[in-house]
């Protein structure tokens, strides 16, 4: 039904590969795939009463269906919620390029089954870009919180395992959730250090504490009490990037973990906004960039087509010329060009960008 994979290529790769043949006797050229990791969901566990009414592919559909929402959440802010509803099922089928069901099984009269569905990245990306959506690349992150709860009706700090907020925290996951959240452990110190900060905490900076855990990103969530009012102040360190959110919650019972796990999960999906927004895809950015590589050398060539088709920045590339001394490639970018120079310098390119041409070594 569905092709394991597409082939990303300018109609003059064959050429070029001809020629590389002709030059070098022999080179076999990779070849680049249209899907990556980022866009394949895992664990997809469907199941249906298997009766008289039972149908296969239905089943499929519904995995179809489920995969797709949950790549759409994962890699989307929450404005991009509403196309999980209104997408048709051929829509679907033509983002797909392969799925497979790892595990399926029949148990007291109900059929078990776990996918595993791989979307075509580019086609994933441009179809957000018809719909005016931002998409984000969907990086995991390890983020330490520390949620401290300030009970104004009796002036406590209340950390730990006296703290809602912190014990129900883990409970409050989704599968498309890119954030790892470690809570820290139950520390006398941690405690007498809060009691000493309580007047001014909104001010102080709680370095002391997060670099016991050795991660450089953080949240420390300010939960203050006032009644049945929660006003939140989340101070947040992502990558360097600092902010602060404030969140008001209105007529909040702290004893109905209803309640308390529907705030978590708002907060969550809060986090995962700031998260994604420093890693938009912006597709109204397209700049062209010109890169040149020695023809000699085979291995930067295959590497550097290699990344480009696994950048998630990278709209489109092919090759524009090529000779016996270079070949030249043409980049469509949807960032910056200092962005382009980060992202590829980082995988070991030495690239001179003084002219209008780069060239890539």
């Amino acid at each position: 039904m569905f092709k394991t994979f597409k082939k990303k290529y300018s109609s003059n790769i064959s050429l070029y590969i001809l020629f590389l043949f002709f030059v070098f006797f022999f080179i076999k050229f990779s070849t680049v795939k249209v899907y990556s990791n980022n866009y394949k969901v895992l664990d997809l566990e469907i199941s249906k009463t298997y009766d008289n009414d039972f149908n296969k592919e239905a089943v499929i559909d519904v995995a179809f269906k489920k995969a797709f929402e949950e790549l759409i959440l994962r890699i989307t802010t929450t404005n991009g919620e509403d196309l999980r509803k209104i997408t048709s099922m051929n829509t679907i089928y033509s983002l797909i390029e392969s799925f497979s069901i790892v595990d399926e099984k029949f148990i007291d009269n109900k059929y078990f089954a776990k996918f595993e569905v791989d979307f075509n990245k580019d086609k994933i990306l441009k179809f957000l870009d018809r719909k005016n959506i931002s998409s984000s690349i969907p990086i995991s992150k390890k983020i330490f919180i520390l949620p401290i709860l300030l009970d104004e009706d009796t002036n406590q700090i209340l950390m730990f395992s006296e703290n809602i907020f912190y014990k129900e925290w883990k409970k409050n996951n989704k599968n498309y959730f890119l954030i790892n959240y470690i809570l820290p452990n139950e520390d006398l110190e941690d405690i007498i250090i809060m009691q000493n900060q309580m007047q001014e905490i909104e001010n102080y900076d709680f370095r002391e504490i997060t670099k016991k855990y050795n991660l450089k990103d953080y949240i420390i969530l300010l939960i203050f009490k006032n009644k049945n009012k929660i006003k939140i102040l989340s101070k947040i360190n992502l990558d360097g990037n600092k902010k602060i959110i404030n969140n008001l919650y209105d007529d909040i019972n702290l004893n109905n973990l209803n309640e308390v796990n529907k705030t978590i999960l708002d907060l969550k999906l809060n986090y995962e906004d700031e998260w994604k927004k420093q890693n938009i895809i912006d597709q109204s950015i397209k700049i062209s960039i010109k890169a040149s590589l020695d023809s000699s050398e085979i291995n930067i060539i295959n590497k550097f087509e290699e990344k480009l088709n696994d950048s998630d920045f990278v709209y489109e590339f092919n090759i524009e010329q090529f000779s016996n001394k270079s070949i030249l490639f043409k980049i469509v970018y949807n960032n910056t060009p200092d962005k382009f120079l980060t992202e590829f310098e980082s995988y070991g390119f030495n690239i001179n960008s003084n002219e209008n041409v780069w060239i890539i070594k």
